[in-house]
């Protein structure tokens, strides 16, 4: 009988959520809003739509392999080099790409605990450790994770904003970090709600990035460009660390439809200027809403608001019930992704009738 490592086996697979129209026949209730999954809710862009349209043509040939266009546009966007950049489905492959780069069985990985899963499932699946250091304050302790590194430690991952906290950690803070990590270890700087981010003093990873530091910068087109359902996003490192995670990559790793869409949402600056309005102003309805009904929310720099609450999975199951579907982050929160102004006002309606019951 064939049979994977210990540690591949010691996996706990990924539990997607189920399709919106399989829940509604389950429950017998229709037009449902989904605030789960940190998705735009205003869609992709117009110009983005059209790029889509109009590539189906060319759906018989390959994808371009090097992402030529996109990394070009890509470097005018951030000043940064074409080889300094590389392309991924979804920034959650590139995760993986870079732990299967430069960690082996026995070498360990620095995170904060909670925040995106896909670090320790990366880690594990190469028989590395994650070494889980818990948030203070709902925020990366990054004095803490400094500390975590011993002569094992290969990786250190910060989701920066925090995913499920919408937390985040600034400059002077996390250019601290960086003189206390030594150069064996690689810092991945998740970045995937980087455009949401309104906070002045926000970590700039790009200036170390510049000053030839050893970092992975990890953005993608999932959120605020609206492109989820195609898997694209993007890394900015050296390129040294470049050339040897493009050894892993898959030669046609990011699909034509893809980078022609994200092609052009980047160029479309004014639907990102109204996807950041949007958010803001349901950020701040949700805000005064909750506190109207005194409940407690962790102030967010995402397009999501964590609110801890003790049975969340009670909450969750009554909320879905009357159409609104909400994350349940383990029992004592849940995760509201920010939506349009009329699926805010329906979760606050829904959630004051679950409270009142």
């Amino acid at each position: 009988m064939i049979q994977p490592p210990d540690y591949i086996r010691a996996m706990q697979p990924y539990v997607p959520g189920k399709p919106v129209e399989e829940l509604e026949r389950e429950l017998g209730i229709s037009h449902s809003i989904k605030l789960a999954s940190n998705e735009n809710p205003l869609g992709p862009s117009p110009e983005a739509l059209e790029a889509i349209r109009d590539s189906f043509t060319d759906l018989n040939r390959y994808p371009d392999g090097a992402g030529y266009y996109l990394k070009k546009e890509l470097a005018g966007t951030l000043a940064v080099s074409e080889d300094e950049l590389i392309l991924g489905n979804g920034s959650n492959e590139l995760l993986d790409i870079a732990a299967r780069t430069f960690m082996k069985a026995g070498d360990e990985a620095v995170m904060g605990t909670p925040s995106f899963v896909v670090y320790a499932m990366a880690v594990q699946s190469v028989g590395g450790t994650s070494i889980q250091v818990p948030l203070a304050g709902y925020t990366h302790n990054l004095a803490a994770m400094a500390q975590a590194i011993t002569p094992r430690t290969k990786m250190l991952f910060l989701a920066n904003p925090n995913n499920p906290t919408g937390t985040y950690n600034a400059k002077d803070e996390f250019d601290r970090l960086m003189e206390n990590i030594p150069d064996t270890v690689l810092i991945v700087v998740d970045e995937a709600y980087y455009e949401y981010v309104v906070a002045p003093d926000y970590a700039d990873s790009m200036k170390h990035f510049r000053s030839g530091r050893n970092i992975l910068i990890l953005r993608t087109f999932s959120k605020i460009y609206g492109l989820a359902g195609l898997r694209i996003g993007y890394g900015v490192a050296g390129k040294d660390i470049l050339t040897d995670m493009n050894r892993l990559r898959e030669p046609f790793n990011t699909n034509s439809v893809a980078q022609k869409a994200a092609l052009a949402a980047l160029r479309d600056k004014a639907h990102v200027t109204q996807s950041q309005k949007t958010n803001e102003e349901g950020k701040q309805y949700i805000y005064q809403q909750l506190k109207a009904l005194g409940i407690s929310c962790v102030p967010t720099q995402a397009n999501f608001v964590y609110v801890p609450m003790d049975d969340s999975l009670a909450l969750y199951s009554s909320l879905l019930k009357k159409g609104v579907i909400i994350r349940p982050m383990g029992q004592r929160a849940v995760r509201v992704t920010i939506g349009l102004p009329e699926e805010n006002r329906r979760f606050i309606a829904a959630l004051k009738e679950v409270i009142g019951a």
